[in-house]
């Protein structure tokens, strides 16, 4: 018997910077799989020449990404962001190269809610000035008279992890609520209790204190500015404690020198480190801090486990649920959606091939429908399916799901993708792609804890798993074919997996579905197509692995 051989363990380069904290960088040493190199925070510039030989990068905010240093990274597959902000990182240059970001914005949500209250806290009872009147020698007790935050109206822009622990806390200390998000659910506001305001101009007139906890996007970039700072209320508290920018900094330096604003509590800057003449630093009634919102040895620890965990499952296994540049939610587990994931490329791969055996033009559109139970993820496997049909069209690009959609509309494909109701199954996946006046629409069923299947190739039910390889044949419905198409097969050493053979009428048009192991000889497709009543022959190679699926990144 000859000797089998070991596969080689694939190893992963990782670069970690900015101080990660150690307990996540150990996760990752644990693993015999990576091979890790710990750098101190450098200028982006002066890792071009070495950015190249690495899989993934973790890091904070200190190390920016820009597209200059990411299209050097020719092996990059994932960036890591310990932390909620990626305003350091490229994302479009990252997204048109296919690499995964991933962030972590759950491990620090509590250390930034509870620095807001300590400086909201810090400011209506003038803590501050006490720290420094007692430091002085002075004993300024009747100057101090603070203010209770019970009764006060807290408006919350932004209600998302941060905004919503915010929230919770308020109500602790007896506070109104008032939140403005338009993509958050209404059952999220009553969950929280927080009142819905339908617009920012709605909400600006009524609350005592204002704090944004948005991500900085083209969108948030400016958004409290004076015509804004002009609505609220006089005495009322501006806090930005999510990232510069969201609040225009010359727009709240002029509305508290104007005595109409009661303070503000600033943890973020447009440009950072805030220089020393920065003319906030200048007003009594600005509190402000180095962007401390997660700096809590709870909240470093949280992050960096939390970034260095989805970076790990990315590479081994191509878990992208926390991808942000990889659209879809997932409120089922990943493993589920993977299925569907694989089922929607290979359903649109088998749909290319048929067009291109059928001497189509280029394909110009794509129609994804779901089960109700994958709605959710819609948009990660509408980018399966434009992977799937690009497939073979595009050589020596990084082709995954992180660029597929912007690879497939960048070549004039649509895509488009709807969500099934009615007798369709909850887990059904179907792709329809079409070229010209013709299309091809493959479907199938990825229920959780089973194998994907095949359930549709245009109007014939089929019933076979999409693995390794597939052969698709158009044949009459006559005695025989089934015995020549295996004969044959049996000869040219083709083992068959599984054969599905259907028709839609006795005596009429058929289509055999067929998994065979292996990429068959070239020379195949040409030998079926000889037989007698076989008029069409499509070979789809999935490129599995011996022992599983294909591997994650391609």
């Amino acid at each position: 018997m000859a000797p089998t051989s070991t596969p080689r363990m694939q190893l992963f380069h990782l670069l970690v910077t900015d101080d990660i904290d150690p307990e996540g960088v150990e996760l990752l040493r644990a693993d015999d799989q990576f091979v890790i190199n710990e750098q101190p925070t450098r200028p982006w510039k002066d890792l071009v020449d070495e950015i190249g030989q690495y899989d993934a990068f973790i890091g904070r905010s200190a190390t920016r990404l820009p597209a200059e240093l990411l299209k050097h990274a020719s092996k990059l597959r994932v960036i890591g962001r310990a932390g909620v902000g990626i305003d350091n990182i490229d994302i479009a240059a990252a997204t048109e190269l296919g690499i995964a970001v991933i962030n972590a914005p759950a491990g620090n949500t509590v250390a930034v809610a509870e620095l807001f209250f300590g400086m909201l806290i810090a400011q209506v009872r003038h803590l501050a000035r006490a720290f420094e009147s007692m430091r002085a020698g002075r004993w300024d007790r009747g100057s101090l008279t603070g203010s209770e935050l019970r009764g006060r109206t807290l408006g919350i822009v932004g209600l998302g992890r941060i905004g919503s622990e915010v929230a919770v806390r308020a109500h602790a200390f007896g506070m109104k609520l008032v939140s403005y998000d338009p993509y958050i659910p209404d059952e999220r506001f009553e969950l929280l209790r927080v009142e819905r305001a339908t617009s920012l101009d709605q909400l600006l007139g009524r609350v005592d204190v204002l704090t944004v906890h948005t991500p900085i996007t083209d969108e948030t970039r400016g958004l409290i500015g004076a015509a804004e700072l002009a609505e609220l209320k006089p005495g009322a508290i501006v806090a930005n404690l999510a990232r510069g920018g969201i609040i225009e900094e010359a727009a709240l330096v002029a509305a508290l020198k104007s005595g109409r604003l009661g303070g503000a509590l600033i943890d973020v800057y447009g440009q950072e480190p805030a220089v020393a003449d920065h003319p906030l630093r200048a007003i009594d009634d600005a509190l402000l801090t180095p962007h401390l919102g997660a700096s809590t040895a709870e909240g470093q620890r949280n992050v960096a486990v939390d970034v260095c965990i989805a970076v790990r499952d990315a590479l081994k296994s191509g878990e992208l649920s926390g991808a942000v540049n990889v659209d879809g939610t997932f409120g089922a587990s990943w493993t589920e959606y993977r299925d569907a994931i694989l089922l929607a490329r290979r359903a649109a791969a088998v749909a290319r091939a048929l067009l291109a055996d059928r001497q189509a033009r280029a394909v110009d559109h794509v129609t994804l429908r779901v089960g109700r139970d994958l709605a959710d993820g819609v948009g990660m496997l509408v980018a399966a399916a434009a992977m799937g049909v690009l497939e073979g069209v595009i050589e020596g690009e990084r082709l995954n799901l992180v660029n597929a959609k912007a690879r497939a509309e960048a070549r004039g494909i649509a895509l488009a993708a709807m969500t099934a109701v009615g007798p369709d199954p909850v887990h059904g996946v179907q792709v329809t792609v079409r070229s010209g006046g013709r299309e091809v629409c493959v479907g199938g069923v990825a229920s959780p804890g089973g194998t994907p299947r095949l359930t549709r190739i245009d109007s014939f039910s089929v019933d076979v798993a999409p693995r390794r390889t597939l052969i698709v044949l158009g044949n009459a419905d006559v005695p025989g074919v089934i015995g020549r198409v295996g004969t044959l097969l049996g000869e040219a050493g083709v083992n068959i997996a599984e054969y599905h053979q259907a028709r839609l009428t006795q005596g009429g048009e058929a289509l055999a579905a067929i998994t065979v192991d292996g990429p068959p000889d070239a020379r195949l497709r040409q030998r079926l197509l000889a037989l007698p009543d076989v008029r069409s022959a499509t070979v789809v190679n999935f490129g599995d692995t011996e022992h599983g699926r294909e591997p994650a990144w391609s």
